[in-house]
């Protein structure tokens, strides 16, 4: 049976990455030579003490599109007309993505150096021995605990970037407890992007959500706990019983033909000890001053970095690492971030030609339209598959969010559902996506870095997805019951 499935997935290879987003922007640029252009009006609005663009309900006017021979190499544009997207718009949108992302792509390569000082003062390792040598022999304790802690990072506090550099270590415990590389990537990427869903406070999601739809901060704290504990529980017990089945049968894997070799099998990890421990310490306090200062102080990705870089200047200072060594392991940890943060940049693409040929504000409307023609039960789970279908083109919380709240907001009223309501249906089509979008740039990074290719991803995680939507639409059924 296992045979049979290789020989199919090695029949049927989804695209290299870059390859695969090139095709979805050059598909979306077409799209706009057929589907009806219009726009709402926007506005700058202060939403969780940053200025942002949101939509202005009832706003919104098609626009006649502009046809020419000029149009379909250049952009040949018009007053008060939209152009469909040329031959330049297609072949430009990448760049221009990776202009609009770069705050994103920065980051993710600043983290990625700094994380190549903590390897190279033997932090990183030293840490991950230790607890493996504590937890080695119950790894479905290890695998709770890696988890949770994931989980929790992103539902407390929208964790997402932050995670990508830590692929590589958990690759290493999935290793040391007899599993393959996807069950280590899925104890970090899937942890955190069900907790990302399952938003408790994430400042990213529910707190701008609600912001736009004028409910209070964190409001509804309860049944989100709840939620996210249902959701954690349907992983746990499919990631258990992923482990058991692999360490039982190394063929059932489904990278059963994957050698696994990993750059730090020969080498053991250094002691746990002296200043590896203050510079663990000192990790950790910089770290959660950082997540204090996004929530109380405003602190976005640039500063974030700032904090990060802090994180490195002292593990280098603590170990005694000499500059020119401390630059050369900075430069690789970012070398190896390379493909991770691109694909930041080719995702931000398709938002780019989708607002190029004024096609995104068409979707969004059409979609509430078809909403207020069905009951409020159905309507809620509508605004469910609206948003993960729409996460598609905008794969970017606080960016669905300016474009899609401010209308499922007073659309919830209409239907007769709380504001509530379509604030979690928004946190849940948002977030479970994620883990199965092409254009999710935090998944095809980790994935990238964990050498797993993407249609194993998606026949390890498309049944656990479907699962999580199931969880979800259920507790949307409920929240409708109880007004919540």
């Amino acid at each position: 049976m296992n045979d049979e499935m290789s020989e199919k997935s090695r029949r049927f290879r989804i695209p290299h990455v870059f390859t695969l987003l090139t095709g979805v922007v050059f598909v979306c640029s077409l799209l706009t030579f057929v589907v009806p252009s219009g726009e709402y009006k926007r506005e700058t609005r202060s939403v969780g003490g940053r200025d942002r663009t949101v939509v202005v309900p009832d706003t919104y006017t098609t626009l006649p599109k502009h046809f020419s021979a000029r149009g379909l190499v250049f952009q040949d544009g018009a007053e008060g007309l939209a152009s469909p997207v040329s031959l330049e718009g297609f072949l430009s949108a990448i760049p221009r993505g990776m202009v609009k992302a770069a705050d994103i792509i920065f980051f993710i390569f600043i983290i990625g150096g700094v994380f190549g000082i903590l390897q190279a003062t033997g932090t990183i390792p030293a840490v991950l021995g230790a607890v493996l040598n504590r937890l080695r022999s119950s790894w479905k304790v290890l695998t709770i605990v890696l988890m949770m802690a994931m989980a929790i990072g992103g539902s407390t506090l929208g964790m997402g970037e932050e995670f990508i550099p830590l692929v590589p270590i958990f690759l290493i415990v999935a290793k040391e407890i007899g599993c393959d590389r996807i069950f280590g990537v899925a104890l970090v990427y899937v942890a955190g992007a069900v907790g990302f869903a399952a938003a408790t406070t994430n400042p990213f999601t529910v707190n701008i959500a609600q912001e736009i739809a004028g409910l209070p901060l964190n409001s509804a704290i309860a049944f989100r706990i709840f939620f996210l504990v249902a959701c954690m529980a349907v992983t746990l017990v499919y990631m258990l019983r992923y482990g058991s089945r692999i360490r039982r049968d190394p063929s059932t894997s489904l990278m059963a033909d994957d050698d696994f070799v990993l750059p730090t099998d020969d080498a053991d990890p250094p002691p746990f000890e002296g200043g590896r421990i203050v510079i663990l310490a000192a990790c950790v306090a910089i770290f959660v001053f950082i997540l204090y200062a996004v929530q109380e102080m405003g602190w976005w990705l640039t500063q974030m970095a700032g904090g990060f870089i802090m994180m490195g200047l002292v593990a280098t200072a603590v170990s005694r690492l000499p500059p020119r060594q401390a630059t050369l392991a900075a430069v690789k940890g970012m070398e190896e971030m390379t493909v991770a943060a691109l694909v930041v940049g080719f995702a931000r693409g398709i938002t780019v030609v989708l607002e190029d040929g004024r096609i995104l504000d068409t979707l969004i409307f059409s979609a509430a339209a078809l909403l207020q023609q069905v009951p409020r039960y159905v309507a809620a789970e509508g605004m469910l598959a609206f948003q993960t279908i729409l996460n598609f083109f905008i794969p970017s919380g606080s960016g669905q969010a300016a474009v899609t709240m401010p209308l499922m907001s007073p659309l919830a009223d209409v239907l007769g559902l709380t504001r509530q309501t379509a604030v979690f249906a928004f946190t849940c089509g948002d977030g479970f996506s994620n883990m199965v979008i092409p254009t999710s740039g935090i998944l095809m990074a980790s994935l990238g870095l964990g050498k797993v290719p993407y249609e194993r991803w998606l026949q390890f995680m498309v049944p656990l997805f479907l699962r999580l939507l199931a969880v979800a639409a259920i507790f949307i059924a409920v929240a409708v019951a109880i007004k919540l």
